[in-house]
């Protein structure tokens, strides 16, 4: 009885959240909602989710607190390196065959995605002719990521990261270490912009080469893969690539038809050309 009282409290907190904010998080998995929620509520010292709807509702400086939990921020440059390197081996090769490129980073958290595809673009010569574009719906994500600082105790990883993906040139060329952090260099900025964006309720990007969307969807029910994904196709061009994390699939998307496999390990697809 607990459990489905609890249940319905939740999903009228995601529902007030919708109407009185505008943050669609009721196709999210409930399971990892109400994990993630459960904390927030302790946080807040609540003991129901009637308690935290209460103060969500009546207190606007409850929700941007709250986002974090509703929103997974985890992310390091160059995180599962052979993606990069699928993408700098097998990727790059047809990219280099457009004068004019668009990349758009799907929930890109902190940035750190955005900050490797540049690397790894001008690394191929590519940066120049290339708009990225990150989204995500956290817009303390996205301050974060409009200013590349990150944790200097991070760059090790994102050292050995980047060096596993095939990197040309050392990490350390791309950003200046001061006062415990790592800031990295504007230029790779320049054709970056950083905006809100929801997958759940916003449209598409128009005529975009690559779209790289990892670990979002594990977090989406079935309906708002869909949703994403029907995006994603609608965005790309003939013959564009979609990129999506270890953990996620095409396979039974309502969409799958629309994509071939191209480097199926890494998660790679390629919107079929006739769609």
């Amino acid at each position: 009885m607990g459990d489905k009282t609890e249940d319905i409290e939740l999903r009228l907190l995601l529902e007030a959240i919708h109407k009185r904010y505008h943050y669609d998080f009721r196709g999210y998995s409930v399971a990892s909602l109400k994990r993630r929620l459960t904390q927030a509520r302790e946080r807040f010292g609540c003991d129901t989710f009637s308690q935290l709807q209460d103060r969500v509702l009546h207190d606007p400086a409850v929700l941007p607190a709250l986002l974090p939990y509703l929103t997974v921020q985890v992310s390091e440059l160059f995180r599962d390196p052979a993606y990069f390197r699928a993408i700098r081996e097998q990727v790059v090769p047809h990219l280099k065959t457009y004068p004019s490129l668009k990349v758009w980073v799907a929930g890109c958290s902190a940035g750190e995605e955005v900050y490797s595809l540049a690397i790894l673009f001008r690394e191929e010569g590519l940066d120049e002719r290339t708009m990225f574009y990150g989204t995500d719906i956290n817009p303390e994500a996205l301050k974060r990521a409009e200013a590349g600082v990150y944790d200097l105790d991070r760059l090790p990883l994102f050292t050995e990261n980047h060096r596993k993906a095939g990197g040309k040139s050392s990490l350390s060329d791309y950003y200046t270490a001061a006062y415990g952090s790592a800031v990295f260099d504007k230029s790779l900025r320049r054709r970056t912009v950083f905006s809100d964006h929801s997958l759940a309720s916003d449209a598409v990007f128009a005529e975009v080469q690559l779209v790289s969307c990892r670990n979002v969807l594990i977090y989406f029910d079935r309906d708002l893969q869909d949703r994403a994904v029907g995006l994603f196709k609608d965005s790309l061009v003939r013959k564009g690539f979609l990129g999506l994390g270890a953990k996620e699939s095409l396979r039974f998307s309502a969409h799958a038809d629309a994509f071939a496999p191209f480097a199926l390990d890494e998660r790679i697809y390629q919107k079929q050309g006739d769609l």
